[in-house]
């Protein structure tokens, strides 16, 4: 990978680590749900005009506004307006390995022993990460869970759907969360427009830097990487998220540290790392390429020529 290449991936998934604490800002002014209805409302206003869709591909957006648009970003939203960055970005990274069980499970796609230890022991964490005080309750790990169950959803649709462009994808899914996400809010929280007019710089930043920085530009650049660099080059990147986001939720907003946060993000990050890691793919990416004189009998056009001057 080039050097400039590989400072765009680590400014990616510090972007996405650094949405966690942007979250966290923007819950100190206005109501989770309806933050996750600005962020949708910011997203549709700036792709859609830019975007088209066809007919087949409607419901499959559809869909993907209900599992990727209301379970996992709302839920999200609401589950770390009850706990710390950190522990929410860990928690949602279990998003990988329940995809690759439900692949398993309704697409029958093949898990090796390998994978199914990992996504063992990265579930294992959840156990532990339960015992931590920065989870005040049982349905805030719910809660988050099922978020980590919507993004898993999400994928599996994606799999199935027609051909849509990344940044189609998000625009148009948002652009249809709009009003599943406002009527929710509409419905359990109160005063929303009250504490937008209100909101300090933290309410707006938390809006705009999650809608602009983590979804248009983390998710462009992140595309257009995986179009230049194999998959399994680029993907193991991601799992720097929710170390970056543990390690900014501390040094930022003062997160506290504790046995069971350490250990049980430890258990998810190294589990999910087993599970979707390919070793042998990543030593062929590794591999120098061989000199053109000892692929067989073949010899380089260059050197060719220069003994034709010669003779």
């Amino acid at each position: 990978m080039a050097l400039r290449h590989f400072f765009l991936v680590l400014l990616v998934v510090s972007i996405w680590a650094f949405n966690n604490v942007a979250i966290k800002w923007g819950l100190l002014d206005l109501p989770p749900l309806f933050m996750t209805f600005m962020r949708f409302v910011v997203v549709a206003l700036i792709l859609i005009p830019f975007t088209r869709i066809t007919r087949a591909q409607l419901p499959w957006l559809a869909a993907l506004a209900f599992t990727f648009g209301f379970l996992h970003f709302s839920l999200l939203f609401v589950g770390i307006s009850y706990t710390d960055a950190g522990t929410g970005a860990v928690l949602v990274q279990l998003g990988t390995p329940i995809a690759m069980l439900l692949a398993w499970a309704l697409l029958k796609e093949r898990l090796s022993l390998v994978q199914l230890v990992g996504i063992a022991i990265s579930l294992s964490g959840v156990v532990v990460l339960s015992g931590s005080p920065t989870i005040p309750a049982w349905w805030v790990l719910a809660l988050l869970l099922t978020s980590a169950c919507g993004w898993a959803i999400s994928n599996l649709i994606v799999k199935k759907a027609p051909p849509i462009t990344p940044l189609t994808m998000t625009g148009w899914l948002s652009f249809m969360a709009i009003p599943i996400v406002g009527l929710t809010s509409w419905l359990n929280e109160a005063h929303q427009i009250d504490a937008l007019l209100h909101a300090s710089w933290r309410g707006w930043f938390g809006i705009l830097y999650s809608a602009i920085a983590s979804s248009v530009v983390a998710y462009s650049l992140w595309y257009a990487l995986l179009k230049k660099y194999n998959v399994n080059l680029i993907m193991p990147y991601s799992l720097l998220t929710p170390v970056l986001a543990v390690i900014m939720g501390v040094l930022v907003l003062g997160d506290s540290m504790n046995m069971f946060k350490i250990i049980g993000s430890l258990l998810v990050i190294c589990g999910t790392a087993i599970a979707v890691i390919n070793l042998r793919n990543l030593r062929m990416h590794a591999r120098f390429p061989r000199l053109p004189l000892r692929q067989g009998r073949k010899k380089s056009p260059t050197i060719a020529k220069v003994k034709e001057k010669k003779n």
